[in-house]
């Protein structure tokens, strides 16, 4: 009886257990099962220390393996699209980093909510350095992927970062041309600047009295009828359980409003020309941010550069709708520009 009541007790024990591990997954996509992964940190050249959930195939070869580092989309976490391409990446043979950049997320930097186009460009190197010292990693063999808003910031790390084999940037946006000229270009002009910057200069002064920062807000919340479509969507992923997470910006409060200004005057893909390792842009047919990679695909030079358009995909669809991400093409790309 004795032996019988400590093995109830152990079994009971064993399925706290595996409910436990069973609800730790804090991802918003399906665990694979033929995918492992764990959190590891990193700094960058700032000091700054960042986290990452890396994936990794289930049974992996002793050999050396090409690797990736995933990040966006812009105001999201890793637990969101950038894990969900990883674990793909994963699955399909390579060691795969998904990390949130510097003052977001489970990383580190002592003024939350904010973006640098220069800080966060750095921490797609900040990743590369940790994957390229990882026994595992080959480190020849080495690509990034880029998602919406750090689509840009990939672009900028492949045209500053030599040892950068492979670009995937998709669905991008070019965040200092957005930020600086507004939707469509609709403001590029000085005026329309000035008084952008005029607004945002002011909220330092207020942000400072204050002694906080003020958030812009995330994805609007409720959605206003009116609303254009590419704002349906976002709602649609960020603040359903579809995609919501508690640490994503645009789930919740957004950047901080100042976070804007480094982008005014900084624009990324000022030396995209100047890339000579391969890049992907891959951008859906519908989505309302289509022009940012057409655009930066005219700035690209070489046989190494690829615009793929993916019929009747909105941007979002390109977050999380496995039957549109173009996973073969990516996969393929990787390999054949890695080699």
């Amino acid at each position: 009886m004795k032996w019988l009541v400590l093995i109830i007790c152990a079994c009971v024990l064993a399925g706290v257990v595996i409910w436990r591990q069973s609800n730790s997954w804090d991802k918003v996509f399906p665990r694979d099962e033929n995918v492992t992964v764990q959190k590891v940190h990193f700094k960058n050249r700032y000091g700054i220390d960042l986290t990452g959930d890396l994936y990794m195939p289930k049974n992996k070869p002793d050999a050396k393996l090409p690797a990736i580092a995933v990040a966006g989309p812009f105001g999201a976490v890793k637990e969101q699209s950038s894990g969900l391409y990883a674990q793909e990446m994963a699955r399909r043979g390579f060691i795969a980093l998904a990390f949130d950049p510097s003052f977001t997320g489970e990383s580190g930097g002592a003024v939350r909510y904010v973006a640098s186009p220069d800080i966060n460009t750095e921490d797609f190197s900040a990743a590369v350095d940790y994957l390229a010292n990882r026994g595992d990693v080959d480190a020849d063999k080495i690509g990034i992927i880029g998602i919406c808003g750090w689509g840009g910031m990939a672009i900028n790390a492949a045209a500053m970062d030599t040892r950068i084999r492979a670009t995937v940037a998709s669905t991008m946006y070019d965040m200092t041309r957005v930020t600086a000229n507004g939707y469509f270009d609709a403001d590029d002009n000085a005026d329309a600047r000035f008084a952008t910057k005029s607004a945002l200069n002011a909220q330092r002064t207020q942000d400072y009295k204050n002694g906080r920062y003020e958030l812009a807000g995330g994805v609007v919340d409720p959605l206003p009828d009116d609303a254009p479509n590419f704002v349906k969507d976002y709602y649609a992923y960020y603040k359903t359980p579809r995609g919501y997470h508690k640490r994503s910006l645009n789930s919740n409060g957004g950047w901080n409003k100042t976070s804007a200004l480094s982008f005014m005057n900084m624009p990324l893909l000022q030396y995209a020309d100047e890339i000579r390792s391969a890049v992907l842009l891959v951008h859906g047919e519908n989505a309302h941010s289509r022009y940012f990679s057409e655009d930066a695909f005219k700035k690209l030079k070489g046989d190494n550069k690829e615009l793929l358009i993916v019929p009747n995909a909105s941007h979002v669809d390109l977050y999380d709708n496995m039957e549109k991400i173009p996973f073969d093409k990516i996969e393929s790309f990787m390999r054949e520009n890695m080699k």
